[in-house]
Formats: C-alpha cells, sequence, structure tokens
C-alpha cells in the first residue's frame, strides 16, 4: 500500500470516528441516571450531560439535621455523576469497537 492509499483509509477512519462519537454525543443526551444516598432518602435524577433534573427528599429527612441532609444531596449527586462516567465510558467503548484507537484516555483513575 502506497502512502496516499494509507493516509486515505487513516481519513475514512477519522471520519468513522468522528460519526459514532456524534452518535455516541447524542445518544447520552437522552440518557438519564438516578444517584441515591441514604437508602433512597435522597434521590438525584441526571442527565447524559450532568444536568441535575430533580432531587428528592424524603419528608422524614426534614427533621434531620441541615448538615446531614447537604452530605446526603452531595452523595447523590456523586452518585448520579460516577453513573453518567460510566455510561459515557461504556458507549464511546461500545462505539469505536473495530476502529484502531487507543482507549487509554477513557481510563477512571479513580477505579
Amino acid at each position: 500500500m502506497d502512502m496516499n492509499q494509507n493516509l486515505a483509509n487513516l481519513m475514512k477512519e477519522a471520519q468513522k470516528m468522528q460519526q459514532r462519537m456524534q452518535e455516541a454525543q447524542e445518544q447520552l443526551t437522552k440518557l438519564q441516571v438516578r444517584g441515591e444516598a441514604g437508602s433512597g432518602m435522597v434521590v438525584v435524577e441526571m442527565n447524559g450531560r450532568h444536568d441535575v433534573l430533580k432531587v428528592s427528599i424524603k419528608p422524614s429527612l426534614a427533621e434531620e439535621d441541615i448538615e446531614l441532609i447537604e452530605d446526603l444531596v452531595a452523595a447523590a449527586v456523586n452518585d448520579a455523576v460516577r453513573k453518567v462516567e460510566k455510561a459515557s465510558k461504556e458507549k464511546i467503548s461500545q462505539l469505536t469497537a473495530g476502529l484502531n484507537i487507543p482507549t487509554d484516555f477513557m481510563q477512571d483513575d479513580k477505579e
């Protein structure tokens, strides 16, 4: 294969990758996850763009210390964020399967 053919193949792969990434981004905007804390006492619903759509707090928590409520809300948001990130990585991995690209950039240092 000559250099021009290699370059043409590389460009085709790049176009496929760009199209697949756009598809993944569109699908992820439709994703909705549910983060929970305190055994469901606080629930956060979030979409794939990390927008918080809803926060639900059980009425029985109203009697608790405000710091506890704040901690539970933060924990529920963090749970939802982790779920969005996991779903994003899985979707990107599915869509890039078969393409000859490194996936090291998708690995989470915390895992």
